[in-house]
């Protein structure tokens, strides 16, 4: 019988603390069949976002968790400081449409409060997105939800878990410094390419280019060399099939569809993963 930590016995395991659009919760359930069977060293994830891989999997050994979002990163490094003080701040926040635009307008140098305001703002925000102005202003609008914003609990689990884990802002080639062989390198970078016309995916290509897609590729090629294992999670487009085709196992599964866009139907969606871990599903 496989033993279980303290903390999943007491049934605080640390979970997301944001939402995030993209977010691979629903990958979970495939988990145990496209791991390796005999395990993995380091853990890798360059494009953290919501960090589901990461919490679910919460690897024993080392974890290099970053990501080209700076205000993310700091969040994530103000938390596995000191939880307490950003717990603080966001008891001190109202879950109010005038209030939210005073807090989204706020300018803080302190760093519990960036992460507060940053926690606040995605809890309370149409959608979960994260997008920002010309002027790198965070600019969506307020998202009338009535889920409590302060998960005091889970915050504390998650500074916890982030304690071991390096941290650090940067583009996602930066990753390959660390990766040794028999590491484990999940990839889930903004979706370039959709079948829908989305809002978000449009938004995406600002972020993360095709030309992006081929530099992650010469990633891959990086990490297969060193020995080490990859997970890569992309949308089911015949151009992303084309850019990623190494003669590597390739899935396809379908997901709920989450992301509301202008001319987006909610719905089902189909996205590849690609990996050289051989495992079936």
């Amino acid at each position: 019988m496989e033993k279980k930590s303290t903390a999943e016995i007491k049934g605080t395991k640390a979970k997301p603390f944001l939402r995030w659009a993209g977010g691979k919760k629903w990958l979970q359930k495939h988990l145990n069949s496209l791991l390796p069977t005999s395990g993995f060293n380091n853990y890798h994830e360059p494009f953290l976002g919501g960090g589901a891989m990461f919490f679910s999997l919460q690897p024993s050994n080392k974890a290099f968790l970053s990501d080209l979002n700076n205000d993310l990163i700091a969040t994530y490094q103000t938390l596995k400081i000191d939880a307490s003080e950003v717990i603080k701040e966001l008891k001190k926040y109202k879950n109010e449409e005038d209030f939210y635009y005073e807090i989204r307008d706020k300018k803080y140098r302190n760093s519990a409060r960036l992460a507060a305001k940053f926690i606040y703002l995605n809890q309370t925000s149409f959608n979960g997105i994260y997008r920002v102005n010309l002027r790198g202003e965070y600019n969506v609008p307020f998202g009338y939800r009535t889920k409590d914003f302060v998960e005091t609990e889970n915050l504390l689990s998650v500074s916890k878990t982030l304690k071991s884990a390096t941290i650090f802002n940067g583009d996602f080639e930066l990753a390959t410094d660390n990766i040794k062989k028999k590491d484990l390198v999940f990839l889930d970078p903004p979706y370039t390419v959709s079948h829908n016309d989305n809002g978000f995916i449009k938004y995406n290509q600002k972020l993360f280019s095709l030309e992006d897609q081929y530099r992650l590729s010469k990633l891959i090629d990086v990490v297969k060399s060193k020995g080490a294992y990859y997970i890569l999670t992309n949308a089911a487009h015949v151009a992303i099939d084309e850019i990623f085709e190494k003669g590597d196992r390739k899935l396809e599964l379908s997901r709920a569809n989450l992301i509301g866009g202008t001319n987006a139907q909610r719905g089902h969606t189909k996205e590849f993963i690609f990996t050289n871990i051989e495992n079936e599903l």
